[in-house]
């Protein structure tokens, strides 16, 4: 290790001894206490293989198989429409490019995406674009929700899947899934197939919004373990059992060999356990941090007249907030809250600046201005009121400059 090197390790540790605000809980999630607990007990007692055939792996197969159910029993589907990944990235990518490679030999596959999806749908979308497969690509309305009626008019005969987010990563606004799922319900009767089938990335939405398929209506469904207080590295896919998509990683042919790898049991433990925590205390956290929420963008509004806020002032997660801040570039006032002790965003974690910096999602909202001059704040568990205050004179302080 250099000096340099050196330097850098004392000023980390200097930052980490402040006061430190966390507020990027859109990114991730710490692991719940009832979540590590649950978790344990695979990590080195019963750690065996779940496709071997002795004792101990019977036990890690039958925490396997609990875990599924209790996942189905959140989303109201059945225990063998349950597929546990590597991640949410993973889920998707399953999702749509396994159900692109089923089709694309009988015809030229047509999927309906929005321009504000995650990196994780947008990118697989791209790929299918290389492999030959037609994408529409539908922009959402300047509040930074997608029109069903848009989506609806892009159906061709064509058309395999539509995936729409259920609700966005960095402007929070939360689409209307269930409306575009019914429009879709009716033209699949009407025309007597089973196609589109409808995705929804729901990673975002995990902790906040209900995830039974039957009031949504979506076919398949992602969701990612590190954003609803799980732990990092295991996702977990719905897909309706009628279904029938293409594997996208072989191997040993594990989960109903649709995703090969041996199962990360103590993740899936995890992911299960976390799950049933959110679906349980999804009313009263959502309520507490819905006043938050409402209480910091007035405080930011009031800060300035030229301050906005980006996406919907309703139709939104309760624990998102994403403002402009007119003049000022977004990736420094995130560089000069870190130095005050507090950690926000200037958009997604996972990629959604571009290489000049600016957000897709602002630009597809049609602002332009504000996509390199935006910060986001998302709540989460441990958020306090001392700490919205905190942070509001921290952004006071950098805006008075």
């Amino acid at each position: 290790m250099d000096v340099y090197d050196i330097l850098i390790n004392m000023k980390i540790l200097s930052l980490l001894n402040k006061k430190r605000v966390f507020l990027d809980y859109a990114s991730t999630t710490p692991v719940l206490p009832e979540v590590l607990s649950a978790m344990k007990p695979f990590w080195n007692n019963k750690f065996a293989n779940s496709s071997s055939l002795y004792a101990e792996a019977v036990v890690a197969k039958k925490a396997i198989e609990n875990s599924r159910t209790d996942v189905a029993r959140v989303l109201g589907a059945r225990a063998q429409e349950i597929y546990f990944t590597g991640s949410g990235t993973e889920s998707n990518n399953l999702a749509i490019l396994g159900l692109f490679e089923f089709y694309r030999n009988k015809f030229v596959p047509h999927i309906i995406t929005t321009t504000i999806e995650h990196p994780a749908v947008l990118e697989v979308c791209r790929e299918i674009e290389r492999r030959g497969g037609d994408v529409t690509y539908v922009s959402p309305e300047a509040n930074g929700i997608v029109s069903a009626k848009d989506i609806f008019s892009k159906i061709t005969e064509r058309t395999i899947l539509v995936t729409v987010m259920m609700a966005n990563n960095e402007i929070g606004t939360v689409q209307p899934i269930a409306l575009i799922a019914r429009l879709i319900k009716k033209r699949r009767e009407e025309k007597n197939t089973i196609l589109p089938l409808i995705h929804t990335d729901a990673c975002q939405a995990g902790n906040y919004l209900s995830l039974l398929v039957s009031t949504s209506g979506v076919d398949m469904l992602t969701l990612d373990g590190g954003k609803i207080y799980g732990p990092k590295g295991v996702g977990m896919l719905f897909v309706k059992k009628e279904i029938q998509i293409n594997p996208i990683v072989w191997g040993g042919g594990q989960e109903r060999g649709l995703r090969s790898g041996t199962e990360n049991v103590s993740g899936i433990v995890g992911f299960a356990k976390a799950l049933t925590i959110a679906n349980r205390d999804r009313s009263a956290e959502s309520a507490r941090l819905s006043v938050f929420r409402d209480f910091l963008v007035k405080e930011i509004l009031a800060i300035s007249p030229n301050i906005t806020l980006n996406g919907d002032s309703v139709m939104r997660l309760p624990n998102n907030i994403n403002v402009c801040l007119p003049g000022m570039l977004g990736e420094f006032v995130v560089i000069k809250m870190d130095t005050l002790g507090v950690a926000i965003s200037s958009g997604s974690a996972c990629g959604t600046l571009s290489d000049t910096g600016a957000s897709h999602v602002l630009k597809a909202i049609g602002k332009e201005e504000c996509a390199s001059s935006s910060i986001r704040i998302t709540l989460g568990k441990y958020t306090t009121k001392k700490d919205l205050v905190f942070f509001l004179d921290c952004l006071k302080r950098i805006i008075a400059k």
